[in-house]
């Protein structure tokens, strides 16, 4: 199981906003990520925008590309492009995955 974590920045003025989106995340959308791999999935956000996004899958490129598959990632990135900082293209473009530089089991 590969372990993910990435970062993005939420614009300062849109973090509320952005908070009550994922109190509503569609149904269809967290089915998708389900049936795609996606587990575990969470996300932090830290009051100047910081977003921290944390997931387990067994291949993270493979999740992401049957994502990209679904029509509901598109709809959905579509929607959240707008909240982002500092991105070219959809927010599960610029989700670009840290090194793990350490574990505890």
């Amino acid at each position: 199981m590969q372990r993910v974590c990435f970062l993005l920045r939420v614009r300062p003025d849109r973090l509320e906003e952005y908070r009550e989106r994922h109190q509503a995340v569609w149904p269809e959308m967290r089915e998708a990520l389900s049936e795609t791999g996606w587990h575990n999935y969470s996300l932090f956000l830290r009051e100047d925008g910081l977003l921290v996004g944390y997931l387990e899958t067994d291949d993270f490129e493979a999740a992401r590309a049957a994502m990209a598959e679904r029509d509901v990632n598109a709809r959905w990135q579509a929607e959240m492009a707008p909240f982002f900082e500092e991105l070219d293209g959809a927010p599960d473009e610029g989700m670009v995955a840290l090194r793990e530089v350490f574990h505890l089991d």
